[in-house]
This record gives C-alpha cells, structure tokens and sequence, in this order.
C-alpha cells in the first residue's frame, strides 16, 4: 500500500448503534478496517454514543486506533425551543464531533447526554451554548449535506455560511474545526464544494475529506436502502433509490478516496493529521470500581469491620453456634469480599433488602451464583444456606476475576417500583438510572419486515416466516434445518431477493428500550461516567448497556420483579384468611404431599415447572426428594437436556452407576456420576487437575462461554 492510501483516515462512519440507519456491525468494521490497513478509524453515531465501548474494544483487538466521536444535532437556536423558524425551516444541524483525550470524552458525554435531557425534539439536540460549555478536547468537522455550513450553501446563502463556519471556528478554536466535503454522486455535493473552498480560504479553515459510511461494503447499499424503508415505514416501490442514498456511504479503500478526492488531495491526508491528534485511551482491561460510599455507624472503623460485625451477628441467628466450618468459610469470604473492596457493595444490598422487608415488601430467596455465598446467607440477603446445598463461594467472586459479582434479588412485580424509588431518593436522583437495552432484528421478524419491504404478499411473508423453528436465532441455520423452507425461498427470485436482504440485516439493532430490572448507581453524578439517554415520555438511562458498563466499573444491580412471589403472597394471604397460621420461610422441605403432587405433574403454575417439557421430566424422574427438583430444573436446559435419559436411567437402575474416576465419585454421587452442574466442573478441575478454587472457576467460565482458544489454554494443565 502506497503512502498516500495508508494516510488516509475514515472520520464519520455510522455503526448499527445510528438505529436503522447504520448496517455495520463494529465487529465487521474493525476486520474490515484491518483489512485495508487503516491506521485509525472514527466511530460517529447519530446523536449517541450506544456502541463507544464495544467499538473501542473491537478497533483494539483488530489493532486499528479507535476514535470516538458522535454526529451530534444542533439547535438552530435554543435546545429548548420547540418551533420551527421560518427562515431556517430545520429542527437541527449536523455535526460530526471526535474526542482529542479524555476531556473530549468527559464533553462529549455531556453533550450527548443533555441532548436528550433538555434538548429532544424529533431529536436529541445540542446548542451553541452547550457546545462552548463543552468544547474543550474536541475536534469539530461541519458534517454532511445537513450541516449548517452546508445548508447555507445550499440555499446559495454564502455569506451566512461564512457566518456558521466562523461561529464553529470561534467555539471550537481555530486549529479544532475542519470543513467536511463528501462525493457520493449527488449532484447537491459537487455544486457546493466550490463554496466550501473559498470558505475554507476566506477564514482559514482546513478541508477534510470523509465518506458518512452507512454500510460496509458497496454491495450493502440496496439492503441499506430496505433499512431505511424499515425504519421509516414506506416500501421500496414508494422511493426513489436514487433519492434515498447513493452506493457509495460505505467504507471505501484509501486508493478508492484518493481517486474520488484527486483534485483535493490535502483533504485526505489531513484525515491523517486529525486521527494523529485524537489519544483517547481507555482501559477496558483494568477496570476502577466507582462503587457509592457507604457510611458505617459509629462505633466501626469501616465498611469491612461493619460487614464482619453483621454477617458473625447473623450466622448466630443462622446456625445457633460458629461450627469450625462455619468459621473458616466465613472468615474465608469476609477475606475475600474485604480484600477486593467490595465490603460496602454488600452493606448496600443489604440497606435495600431491609428496606424492603421494613415495607412488607416480599423479597426472593436468591438466584444465580449469590446463592453460593455464605455472607449474603447471614446478612439475610439470600435464604439458601450454601453448606447445606454444597455451593461453592468461588463461583461467585474469585480474586483472580476483578468484577462486581452479580446479587440478582426478586421483588414482588407489584412493588419493584417503591424499592427503585428507595434507592434514588438514597442515592440521588442524579446518581441513579435505570440501564439501556438494545431490541435486535430477529430470524423472523426481520424477514417480516423486508417482506413488507419488498412488496411480498403477506400470505407468503408469513408462510416463509413460520418455517423458521422457534428456536433458531439465525436465518442460515433455519435454512439448514428445514429443507421444505431451503426449497420455498430458491423456488422464486423474489424469496430469494427477500432472505439475501434479510441476512445482511439479521441480528442488527432496531431500537432502544429500559432494562427490565438493571439500575445503576455511581457516587457521584452519573453524567460524569456515562452517558446518559431518555426516550419520550420515558425513564432516564445510561446509553451504555450492562455489558458496556462492565468496563466503567460503576454498580450494577437487578432489581427483579417477580410474579411468583405475587402468587406467593395472595396464597398466604388466603391461608391466613382460612384461620391459619403459615410462614413461608420455614416450610418443611421433604413434605410428602408437595413431591406425589409433583410425581403427578399436577405443576401448572408452579415456577419453572409448569411448562409442557417440564411436566413429562416430573412424570419420567419421579422426584422423592429436594436434590430430585434442582437436578431436574438443570437438567432441563440445552445442553444438559441430551443428557436427561442417562440420568433417569441411572436414577431407576436400568444403567450402572458408573464414575469416569475414583476421585469424580463424591463429586457426582448426588447426581449418579452425571455431571449436571457447574460446580461439579469446579470441583472436579480442583480434584483432578489440582486447580485452586479460583482457577476452577476460570475453566467453568470459558467452558460456559463456549470459547475453544480459551479451553486450549486449560488443556495441558
């Protein structure tokens, strides 16, 4: 690759986080980016910054520099105000904004946050105001067509182009604003350039050459275009392809930009000039907790001394007497959860339980790995006892794992809200926010949707669409699957057409919506960690998902609403009504009424039991006993589902117990040499292998991600 082609930089490129109207995968974008020997690469997506963490990561896994940025929507003329001017008839400008260093990152976030707080109409929108507030660390290009520069020279109104142009070079300093010039073909794009070049003479401001990439390569663009018919609604027989996009916003070669850009090539290398001057870093790998402060009562020195001091007070209640294995097992977690900082994460979820059961509020017994923890037992957060069901300490928190361990708690459905109320009126209205989701373009739905798109019948649509099992999250595999589908769609060249779209649309994001129970809460305001998203009418949230917020460090709870735990309550209310007495938490657990009652499948509307495929294993396994139900739930998961004829052959004696070594037998003896659970493969790494507990659970990790080169690295020891 020749100098001039290795010097040129994508600055405004819009990921499938501009929802439906960006089809690049980030992923894709940074193999496809590392492919053409790109130095750097920008992400710019419309007015958010959804994708910043996953992006980063991707570009630095790829070796490609991430440049974070945003196309931001600016106000004509307050954020605030919502009419139309008559002589400027636009609700908004563009304008493509990329962070210099972490001061440009910490604006940026606050740009793009207010936009929605206090800015939305039609769309979330930045001011002049916010923009001089904000500008420091970034660099300003005037954007596409519908930038404000552009827009004036559009209309032929040079001169108040000159004046938007100077007003951006004024905010953003006079070495931070660039002019940006685009060729896609459209004619509006060639009659202005002329004019943005006597600008850029006229004040002195740099030209910079970018290509608004929507879609990755040139063959997207019809799928582009079906995008965008999804997303506003119309079909592609309503619109002229030629007026919805050219085919070329996709991520062109440096040697394909030299050859559009021959006559300004200045433009093309300063887009070099501009990614050497964004160093944002941030390091996604050595996560800083920013847990809440947590203020213990007089008396205790700290967090930790407080949590040591509740968790000895409520193993008392718990046991009666401090057996040397409680002991050790306690002294062992508090080491752990206090070593690792974490004593005032726990001291908070126990402040928000307590609130709850202070208000009658019913709380769930626990789920997931907390259940193994012994300390969430005492501090009443959990009410499985971890001795007594052999669950392992290590599966949810291990030094070598430096992440806030998850304590999914389950409130009743009906009064989740007070408890989510609870914690802003305690932590801060600022503070607190509940976490984004992204709704994806599934099998069916997407092929639905380019149906309608394309002008298929509906009859066919849905005929193509029903033969896509239930199961199968990706269109390719469908095909696999059912052959009478693979005959349907090549037996016409418009099915054809419709499922080659629909693949190239498949699993992209389609739209923004809460977290059914995630909260977040920082120690300070969030809009300093994250940025923030509002939806109309809605909740604020973080414009980072969980996932993303793993990488800021900042506390994550679910706040589950349960609706069992509705039925629960209403069937103890009854009971109670009737003149008797009964206390859920202490009911006997091998009443032999509950297991014939299971025996006959008689589960309707018993949790997690009362599906079809359930019943049938209740009837086959013949449950006597608690061990009987938890092997039975596991059991009945893809995956352990192939190896439910074993275990129920093993259980009635029609196959040996046989163990595939005699250190395995006290492992699996519960389960009759059938490794069922996760522990399991904890304690049989320690056990053959001579793991520590720690790195046991590192190997549970990578086999439950199903991650080959992570196993591979397991294999020699």
């Amino acid at each position: 690759m020749s100098r001039k082609q290795a010097d040129f930089v994508h600055l405004h490129n819009h990921t499938e986080y501009s929802l439906l109207d960006g089809a690049i995968r980030v992923e894709d974008l940074a193999k496809r980016a590392a492919e053409l020997g790109m130095p750097a690469l920008a992400i710019t997506d419309h007015g958010n910054m959804f994708g910043v963490i996953p992006f980063y990561r991707a570009m630095q896994e790829a070796g490609v520099k991430p440049i974070v940025g945003a196309e931001v929507y600016v106000a004509p003329a307050h954020r605030g105000e919502r009419r139309i001017h008559s002589d400027i008839p636009e609700a908004s400008f563009h304008l493509t904004l990329l962070c210099r260093n972490e001061t440009g990152y910490s604006n940026l976030m606050k740009l793009v946050s207010k936009a929605y707080l206090e800015g939305f109409y039609y769309r979330p929108r930045v001011d002049y105001e916010l923009l001089a507030e904000h500008h420091d660390g970034l660099i300003a290009l005037s954007g596409c067509l519908k930038g404000e520069v552009n827009y004036f020279l559009r209309r032929g109104e040079n001169e108040r182009a000159a004046q938007a142009a100077a007003r951006y070079q004024e905010i953003f300093g006079h070495d931070s604003f660039y002019l940006e010039v685009m060729r896609h073909g459209y004619q509006e794009q060639e009659r202005i350039i002329p004019g943005i070049i006597e600008l850029s003479s006229l004040l002195n401001i740099p030209v910079v050459a970018t290509n608004d990439c929507h879609y990755l390569r040139q063959e997207d663009a019809r799928a582009h275009d079906v995008l965008l018919c999804i997303q506003t609604g119309k079909r592609e027989s309503e619109v002229n392809r030629l007026r919805m996009s050219s085919d070329q916003l996709f991520l062109r070669s440096p040697a394909e930009m030299a050859r559009a850009f021959a006559d300004i090539p200045e433009a093309l290398t300063r887009t070099r000039e501009i990614a050497d001057r964004c160093n944002l870093l941030l390091d996604l790998e050595h996560v800083q907790l920013k847990l809440p402060e947590y203020c213990p009562p007089e008396g205790y020195s700290n967090s930790s001394a407080y949590l040591d001091h509740l968790a000895r007070e409520g193993a008392l209640k718990r046991y009666g007497q401090l057996t040397s294995v409680i002991e050790q097992r306690l002294k062992h977690e508090l080491d752990v959860i206090c070593r690792m900082g974490f004593a005032g994460y726990f001291l908070i979820v126990k402040e928000i339980v307590d609130f709850a059961k202070s208000r009658g509020i019913p709380v769930g017994p626990g789920r997931g790995s907390a259940a193994g923890c012994m300390v969430l037992y005492c501090l009443g957060i959990t009410e499985i006892d971890p001795l007594r069901h052999g669950l392992l300490f290590e599966r949810f928190l291990i030094p070598e794992r430096v992440s806030l361990p998850d304590i999914d708690i389950d409130f009743l459905d009906a009064r989740r809200q007070e408890v989510i109320d609870f914690i802003r009126r305690r932590y801060g209205e600022d503070s607190v926010a509940q976490i984004i989701t992204f709704g994806t373009m599934q099998a069916r739905a997407v092929v639905r949707d380019v149906g309608r798109v394309l002008d298929v019948p509906i009859a066919e649509v849905d005929r193509i669409a029903k033969l896509i099992p239930d199961n199968c999250r990706f269109l390719d595999a469908a095909l696999e699957q059912v052959e009478e589908l693979k005959d349907l769609v090549s037996s016409r060249p418009q099915y054809r057409d419709l499922w080659a779209i629909a693949r190239k649309l498949e699993g992209l994001n389609r739209h923004a919506s809460v977290h059914a129970s995630a909260v977040v809460i920082a120690p300070r305001p969030l809009i300093e960690f994250v940025p923030l998203y509002k939806p109309p009418g809605g909740e604020v949230c973080t414009q980072y998902d969980m996932y993303a917020l793993d990488a800021v460090g900042l506390l994550k709870l679910d706040v589950l609403g349960l609706r069992t735990l509705t039925v629960v309550e209403e069937a103890v209310r009854l009971v109670r009504e009737g003149g008797h007495k009964i206390d859920v938490t202490s009911l006997p657990l091998d009443d032999q009424k509950t297991f014939e009652l299971l025996r006959r499948a008689d589960t309707v509307g018993v949790f997690q039991l009362e599906s079809p495929g359930m019943r049938d294993l209740c009837r086959r396994m013949q449950p006597e006993r608690l061990e009987h139900i938890v092997a039975l739930i596991a059991l009945y998961r893809p995956g352990p589902m192939d190896l439910i004829p074993q275990y129920l052959a093993r259980k009635t004696g029609t196959q040996p117990i046989e163990y595939e070594h005699r250190l395995l037998e006290p492992i699996t003896k519960e389960t009759y040499g059938v490794f069922i659970y996760q522990e399991q493969v904890m304690q049989a790494a320690q056990a053959l292998a001579g793991y520590s507990p720690g790195k046991a659970d590192l190997l549970r990790r990578a086999m439950g991600k199903k991650k080959p080169e992570e196993m591979a690295a397991h294999r020699e020891t």
